[in-house]
């Protein structure tokens, strides 16, 4: 609704508006009501979900032997989702399509035969799952790079290439785990699993999600002044990544302990990342908010009421999707384990990582927590969910000791 329906309508006079407020209502609606969702949407919107129903159908009828019936379930649940997704961010439209043409390719190129991912020219240097995300992790580093020249030297164009290597590097990784899970069933039936069963893989995810959420931020607000610092927490995070590959061979792909082997992990984990990336898109959008306000880099960051805006957004975005992978994660342990909560350091510290963004946005709705004291806050909490996300792994054991580093 338009908000000159505040407003009588240019075509009635005061005298017919307080005479006939019906009719006054009436000729308001007939001028200024907006058209339906559903009537806003061009054939171009209807054919991109129309491309995903087809791509659906295609997946079920080449790989649906290798689905059960959650997997089918999914698969069908996200045509609908996507399409309203790329009906409101138009620019993950190009991005679907780009990471099904290269997973495609990829898929076509292994002709069932995991070994060619050392004979084929493409799939060495450019399409397997490994090849992929080590271009993902260098793209990420170049887009850092030129987001932190970009903010320093006022460049627009620096900007731009910043985010174009942003979306690059969200493509390829995507790519990579689309590959790498078609590569556990190459290695076999029995071993084939979505890949974010461990901390090579989630490290990915979480790399990809956090640029994903960033770049909808970018888009939305119209800024690109925040991905200098945005980026540097998917560095960091890109930069573990290649540590553990190195020293751990984590690239390998290994067989499902037990206690994963469950459909729960695969709506229970990526529910809890995008918590996580959220909440890291937060803290560094906190840091700009504190150097702002001590005249640090001011004149090239968006204003204070604009950094508060995205920080209490992405917590409240990450906190839902963090509360909905806890209450999976209760179901699963109760199927795994026999009991809904077991007091496991993960499961603590998971705890303690929810009550904290309930805190922060209770304070926030109820008591208007703004400002420094909300910017801080944010930050702390990035400390509390790193330990809740990788220090749990390093010093305490438990349940979850599968994810030991």
């Amino acid at each position: 609704m338009s908000s000159n329906l505040n407003h009588a309508s240019p075509g009635l006079s005061g005298r017919q508006n307080a005479a006939d407020p019906a009719t006054s209502e009436a000729a308001l609606d007939a001028d200024y009501l907006e058209p339906s969702f559903l009537r806003r949407l061009t054939w171009v919107d209807w054919a991109f979900a129309l491309l995903l129903v087809v791509g659906a159908g295609f997946a079920l009828a080449q790989y649906g032997h290798w689905m059960n019936v959650y997997d089918k379930a999914v698969l069908i649940a996200a045509v609908p989702t996507f399409a309203l997704l790329g009906w409101h961010w138009k620019a993950v439209r190009p991005l679907m399509v780009g990471i099904a043409v290269l997973s495609l390719l990829a898929i076509q190129l292994y002709h069932g035969n995991l070994a060619r991912a050392e004979q084929a020219f493409l799939l060495k240097y450019f399409l397997s799952s490994q090849s992929a995300i080590l271009w993902m992790s260098a793209l990420v580093f170049l887009s850092t790079l030129f987001y932190w020249v970009a903010l320093l030297s006022r460049s627009e164009t620096g900007a731009s290439i910043g985010s174009k290597l942003c979306w690059a590097a969200v493509v390829l990784g995507f790519t990579g785990l689309m590959v790498r899970w078609y590569e556990s069933y190459l290695i076999g039936a029995d071993i084939g699993h979505i890949p974010i069963s461990n901390l090579y893989e989630v490290f990915v995810l979480f790399t990809l999600i956090t640029s994903l959420f960033y770049l909808y931020y970018e888009r939305r607000y119209n800024t690109r002044a925040l991905g200098a610092f945005v980026m540097l927490v998917v560095s960091a995070a890109v930069a573990f990544l290649l540590w553990y590959t190195v020293s751990r061979n984590a690239q390998e792909i290994q067989p499902l302990v037990p206690a994963l082997q469950s459909w729960w992990m695969k709506i229970h984990v990526p529910a809890n990342f995008i918590g996580y990336g959220t909440f890291a898109l937060a803290a560094m959008v906190a840091v700009a908010y504190l150097l702002k306000q001590r005249g640090i880099l001011a004149e090239r960051l968006p204003s204070l009421e604009l950094l508060d805006d995205v920080m209490y957004k992405s917590i409240a975005v990450g906190f839902a999707f963090f509360t909905i992978a806890t209450i999976l994660g209760a179901l699963w342990a109760a199927e795994a384990w026999g009991g809904y909560w077991s007091w496991d350091p993960k499961e603590t510290w998971a705890l303690i990582v929810w009550l904290n963004y309930a805190a922060w946005l209770h304070m926030r709705l109820m008591k208007g927590l703004r400002g420094t004291m909300a910017a801080w806050w944010a930050l702390v909490g990035l400390l509390v969910t790193t330990f809740a996300f990788l220090g749990v792994n390093m010093f305490l054991s438990g349940l979850h000791s599968y994810g030991e580093l």
